[in-house]
């Protein structure tokens, strides 16, 4: 009897202990199983993002994003989103001229050349997007603040282009906001826009026509001008539209133009001139009025002189250079 007892025990022992070893194994697999699940969420709510620093970790459709350069502003406004706090808005509104408008409620935060961190600071960001060449002395207090990107719309010399970094920027901010199908939307239309402009302007008589672009100013009461070289998003963008850029290329220029005098122009005699000025400092109707260097120039003389309005920006994102192809087209044609 006490052996049957005996027996009895160590099975059911036995029974309780292939129990416990089979909720351990369960408990063991559930653990792995959410802790795994875990893990996709989290990388399902960031994305790797590579800036002028490396590659970075980013909460995905951050809510509270703080801009400190236009073309940022641009970028998320073209992707349906307003930042809540962004460098220098009254410059903004007098040289960006696009759809849609930037919002009463985003808040200033300083100067692009000095932004005021702790006025960012308040605006408690989720993201700061930044360029690298204005705030690589500040970038440890933005981070300190917010996860930053940074990017630099000036590549060096061998370093892709100033069109193709506008568009790579472009792209992943939009993977950061969520929006990679409204980018590509944003960025079809845009390249629509550029073969009308070249079908318009061919049309018209217009194909393979060399241009200047310049942008001109008073500096101490004297003339300077800006001169587009190859290399500049504006002159890559008329390009785009089927015009051939006078300026030999030979020079390359960071921020795509190099500055000159009414004397340099001598070379480019056969061109379309383009410029950009203020209504109230147009230096060709002022300053350069009866100067014979300016009036005997040929583009003068025969009136190939087509001048844009003095809120064209040429150093923005894909919605400054769709605006800026209709800009061409329109001055061009106004000719006819």
């Amino acid at each position: 009897m006490k052996k049957l007892v005996i027996l009895l025990l160590t099975g059911l022992l036995v029974l309780l202990a292939a129990c416990g070893n089979t909720e351990d194994t369960e408990d063991h697999a559930n653990s792995d199983q959410n802790k795994e699940e875990s893990e996709s969420a989290k990388e399902e709510a960031t994305v790797k993002i590579k800036d002028v620093y490396g590659e970075k970790t980013v909460e995905k459709n951050p809510e509270r994003v703080v801009v400190l350069e236009w073309v940022y502003a641009e970028d998320l406004l073209a992707l349906g989103k307003q930042p809540v706090g962004m460098a220098d808005i009254e410059g903004y509104h007098d040289w960006v001229n696009i759809e849609p408008e930037l919002s009463d409620e985003v808040k200033d935060v300083g100067t692009r050349q000095e932004p005021n961190l702790e006025a960012i600071s308040r605006l408690n960001p989720d993201l700061i997007i930044t360029a690298s060449y204005r705030h690589d002395a500040i970038m440890e207090d933005l981070e300190s603040i917010a996860t930053t990107l940074a990017f630099n719309p000036y590549p060096e010399e061998g370093q892709g282009d100033q069109y193709q970094e506008m568009q790579d920027t472009f792209n992943k901010i939009a993977k950061v906001m969520g929006k990679e199908d409204k980018a590509e939307e944003v960025l079809t239309s845009m390249e629509d826009t550029f073969k009308e402009s070249e079908q318009k302007l061919a049309e018209n008589g217009y194909e393979d026509t060399p241009f200047v672009l310049t942008q001109a100013y008073s500096g101490q009461n004297t003339p300077t001008i800006r001169l587009f070289t190859e290399n500049g998003m504006a002159t890559q963008i008329m390009g785009k539209m089927g015009l051939q850029n006078a300026y030999d290329g030979s020079d390359w220029e960071l921020y795509g133009y190099k500055q000159t005098d009414v004397e340099a122009l001598q070379n480019f005699q056969n061109a379309h001139f383009f410029y950009i000025v203020q209504e109230d400092d147009n230096v060709f109707e002022n300053q350069l009025s009866g100067n014979p260097a300016w009036e005997n120039l040929d583009f003068v003389k025969n009136d190939r002189l087509y001048q844009l309005p003095g809120d064209t920006w040429t150093f923005g994102g894909p919605l400054s250079a769709e605006t800026f192809a209709k800009q061409i087209t329109n001055v061009m044609l106004e000719k006819k």
